[in-house]
């Protein structure tokens, strides 16, 4: 700090005297100049050399020179050390809980770089335009009412939905980018990545790391790359995610590259950090949800424990591919044309939250031209209460079948599952609906129906003896890419809203709730652990028991069904006229 502080005041110094020296028409060097006619800046310089060079490496005290007396933002001393250690390393990698402000931090951090560094671009990413200009305009207005001062250094904002742009008296610009192939050629100084714990490594690697390859100039006549600035700077924030990911590989390398001093530096913190501070929920309400029978101890372990979860050796199957499937924008609440429906059924009856619940998956089917089965997609997801008795989660089935217009559902007749299958051989009447359904049979067992008109809908599955057949056929469906699954809930834009519907507000609930039982489904193959046992036969264990796999289990068993009797190649009628014709020789 002080060579380099040396170094601008001699520079400074030697351009001085030259100045005088070419500005002297007699060229006498030795013409002493007046005093008094120096400018104040000159005077000073000094003094803003050592203070630009004090505020850029205290960030957190530079904001609290520009509080206000009253009704400012107060910093904890946590929150000090994140805002300095985004200043001073090339590359932050900061994990954090629900409610730890690190959103807010994030900006202030960007704002405090676009002060002090002329013309600087700096973006902010993540999974999608939406979602980032939507963090970035409720943490600019708070940043506003905290520190009113930062008007006078704003020359214009600008928000819209999937726009930012913030401009600065420096010249600065901060804007947004998305996690995706559209951020491809872009190109800024600094980048801040969010939920990074979503990141595809092949697409950060392609579409957002060369996004700061070109470092920033200086504004002087010069125009040079200081060599002494944190040029391609990129900050990762985010939440815990899965072991074995891009993401958890990425922490740990950069861990390694801390302790070599490379100038990275990675911070984390579980929710009692904050809570210590008074910043969020009290701990008795986070306390509470933790112990919520209905909260995924995976998700609360993700989100408020800062921990990694799941497996990273013997997985069932590898996650980054597993996340790669996500794609499906939203759910499909209304069947669509030209494709076909099936549904998994995992059957639990239990009046304790403590145990399995049943779970039934809507899986779409899009075929190839030759009938072999292109894409499988779990297009909805229902879990339903527990004490659900047989009845009732029969004529669920039956429900989701009618509105889907369903050709086949597996149902898992081990045990118990056995009831529902009897209750769906059974003429009903839906008292929701107050429509009649007709008896059902099963494709694949001797069992009667209650009369000889049923229709032939269900294959009951006893998973005995074949349960390595299910796994082989779950991995390969995700290997193979043919699985397709909907996008995380905190990615979900709503942007096709149900039209001309009595009941928006229901449809649109349905579609968060799809979608959050997608993330539900992640976690728990996530908590799968794949077991070798005699014989060479296969089996799945749950690395934490609290985290069920219900959803998984359904979806296992409709995919099995799929693979095994409905993905073939339809017999083509061929005709050939040669095979008509007798042609003597």
């Amino acid at each position: 700090m002080a060579s380099h502080k040396n170094f601008q005041s001699d520079n400074f110094k030697h351009t001085r005297t030259s100045s005088r020296t070419n500005n002297n028409p007699d060229f006498n060097t030795n013409v002493k100049l007046d005093e008094k006619k120096e400018s104040s800046f000159d005077k000073n310089l000094e003094k803003w050399i050592t203070f630009i060079q004090w505020s850029k490496w205290f960030p957190d005290l530079f904001y609290d020179l520009i509080s206000p007396e009253k009704g400012g933002m107060r910093l904890d001393l946590d929150q000090r050390v994140f805002l300095r250690s985004m200043s001073r390393f090339v590359s932050t990698y900061g994990v954090f809980p629900r409610g730890f402000g690190k959103t807010m931090l994030e900006l202030m951090s960007i704002y405090h770089t676009c002060i002090h560094f002329p013309d600087i671009t700096i973006a902010m990413s993540a999974q999608t335009r939406e979602n980032a200009s939507s963090i970035s305009e409720e943490k600019h207005n708070e940043i506003i009412k905290w520190f009113p001062l930062m008007n006078n250094e704003i020359v214009k904002s600008s928000f819209s939905k999937d726009q930012v742009e913030v401009v600065f008296s420096s010249g600065a610009i901060y804007s947004v980018l998305a996690n995706s192939q559209h951020s491809k050629g872009q190109r800024r100084r600094r980048l801040n990545v969010e939920e990074s714990a979503l990141l595809n490594n092949s697409l950060f690697k392609d579409a957002l790391e060369p996004v700061v390859n070109v470092p920033r100039r200086t504004i002087g006549k010069q125009s040079t790359i200081n060599p002494y600035e944190l040029n391609g700077m990129i900050n990762y924030l985010t939440t815990s995610g899965y072991r074995g990911s891009d993401e958890f590989i990425r922490l740990n390398n950069m861990i390694d590259e801390m302790a070599n001093l490379k100038g990275k530096i990675v911070l984390g913190a579980s929710w009692e950090l904050p809570c210590h501070y008074g910043r969020g929920e009290t701990r008795a309400q986070i306390l509470a949800k933790k112990d919520d029978p209905t909260t995924s101890a995976i998700s609360f372990a993700q989100n408020y424990e800062s921990r990694w979860c799941g497996v990273s050796d013997g997985a069932i199957v590898n996650i980054n591919k597993l996340m790669e499937l996500r794609t499906i924008k939203q759910a499909t609440i209304n069947p669509k044309k030209n494709r076909e429906y099936f549904i998994g059924a995992d059957i639990a009856r239990s009046q304790s939250n403590n145990n399995n619940k049943s779970a039934f998956v809507v899986i779409e089917v899009e075929r190839n031209i030759n009938g072999t089965i292109k894409t499988a997609t779990v297009c909805n997801i229902f879990v339903p209460p527990n004490g659900t008795n047989f009845n009732e989660q029969a004529m669920f089935i039956k429900r989701l079948d009618k509105h889907y217009g369903g050709s086949i559902t597996v149902v898992d007749a081990n045990g118990i599952g056995q009831g529902v299958v009897e209750e769906l051989m059974k003429e009903t009447l839906d008292p929701l609906m107050n429509d009649p359904y007709d008896t059902w049979d099963t494709i694949n067992t001797d069992e009667s129906p209650q009369n000889s008109f049923a229709l032939q809908k269900i294959y009951s599955l006893k998973a005995q003896g074949i349960q390595t057949d299910i796994i082989t056929n779950f991995i390969d469906f995700v290997e193979s890419g043919r699985l397709r699954l909907l996008i995380p809930e905190k990615m979900l834009e709503l942007s096709n809203k149900p039209k001309n519907s009595k009941d928006k507000d229901l449809e649109i609930n349905q579609i968060k709730a799809a979608h959050f039982q997608s993330d539900q489904l992640i976690d728990q193959v996530a908590n799968l652990k794949l077991v070798q046992k005699q014989g060479g036969k296969l089996g799945v264990e749950q690395v934490v028991k609290k985290t069920e796999k219900d959803i998984w289990a359904a979806l296992a068993y409709v995919l099995y069904y799929l693979k095994n009797y409905e993905d073939y190649k339809r017999e083509e009628d061929s005709f050939n006229i040669l095979d008509y014709l007798y042609i003597s020789q």
